[in-house]
């Protein structure tokens, strides 16, 4: 693709984010949503095949209902209110519009475009809607929290976090996998957004560097499925052992990155008596426990170490590079700092 393109595309997926994320009106939010969707959709079909083309189809089709809603439920609340700002919403339309969110987060049970979609898309498209693309529908969600149904939150996040575990444990495409853990960190979110919305925020952010470094490290090894992942050891033992700690990061595991929102999120349940929601969401966790492990295992413990004779030129073609080294810091290493994160909320 013209690189001029693709440089339009991404600066309109930077404006539509920065739109939705700076308005306090709801037909500025749904336009900033609406930039995004279409600014994806040709980054998804730089290569037009079949399964890119189907993807892209899926992805507009579902994004173009739920902002409808969006749009359909600010109508209505406009019409009753007769205010167009965020935080004044009335009941019927605040559960409408967080369906319609939802919808667009890819949370269970409207989670069937995500897996699929992810899987027709090459790499680079995955990383961003995984990542970048949640970023405007998750600011929505923070603005409206104290407005939406506890009950409804909870049951979405609960059939998020099932759905995110036990839809990963038959996969082998590396990326339906990465789909189904997007699932359930989100769900996680969602149990705690109307309890304690900063909290949200900050597991949103090391969801971000988590998911950013375990894609590119998928792009720089050229992988995407769980047979290719087995032989990279020999080829670039470095990041394969670091990829092998982004797996046990998503999958919450101390001392790492990924275990600070599960520890403060049981902590803040405990602290709200809602005891059994946490164990809940513990024992839910176990599932999508056992795939990580499973990866870590295929990654690092089924080839015995040896001497690679292929050139060490060809895995380093790729222009992201200098991406990898501080967002794996940031993906594995922050735990320690989690004090001065929780002075910070």
């Amino acid at each position: 693709m013209n690189p001029l393109a693709i440089s339009i595309f991404i600066m309109s997926l930077a404006i539509g984010t920065t739109i939705t994320i700076s308005s306090h009106h709801w037909l500025l939010a749904w336009i900033g949503l609406e930039i995004n969707t279409l600014a994806l959709i040709p980054v998804m079909t730089k290569n037009p095949h079949p399964r890119a083309i189907e993807a892209a189809t899926k992805y507009f089709l579902t994004q173009a209902t739920a902002s409808a809603l969006v749009l359909f439920s600010a109508l209505i609340n406009a019409w009753q209110t007769g205010e167009w700002t965020i935080t004044t919403l009335l009941n019927p339309s605040s559960t409408s519009l967080s369906i319609a969110l939802m919808m667009k987060l890819g949370l269970a049970p409207l989670h069937f475009w995500m897996p699929e979609v992810l899987q027709g898309i090459p790499l680079l498209p995955g990383l961003i809607l995984s990542t970048w693309q949640k970023i405007a529908p998750m600011t929505l969600m923070l603005q409206i929290s104290q407005l939406i149904n506890l009950e409804l939150m909870i049951f979405i996040g609960l059939i998020s976090i099932l759905v995110g575990g036990w839809g990963g444990i038959n996969q082998t495409q590396l990326r339906k996998i990465m789909a189904f853990s997007s699932i359930g960190h989100l769900g996680w979110m969602l149990i705690i957004l109307k309890f304690n919305p900063q909290l949200t925020l900050l597991s949103f952010t090391l969801y971000l560097f988590m998911t950013s470094a375990m894609f590119l490290s998928l792009i720089v090894s050229n992988t995407t499925k769980m047979q290719d992942i087995s032989t990279t050891f020999t080829k670039i033992p470095v990041l394969t052992s670091f990829m092998m700690l982004i797996l046990l990061s998503l999958a919450g595991l101390p001392p790492l990155t990924g275990f600070i929102p599960k520890l403060l999120i049981t902590m803040e349940l405990m602290k709200q008596n809602a005891i059994i929601l946490a164990s809940t969401i513990m024992f839910l966790s176990l599932l999508a426990l056992f795939f990580y492990i499973r990866l870590t295992y295929i990654l690092t413990l089924t080839l015995s170490p040896n001497t690679s004779y292929s050139t060490s030129l060809w895995y380093f073609k790729t222009k992201i590079n200098f991406l990898i080294s501080p967002i794996t810091s940031f993906a594995l290493f922050i735990f320690p700092l989690s004090p001065s994160l929780l002075l910070l909320m």
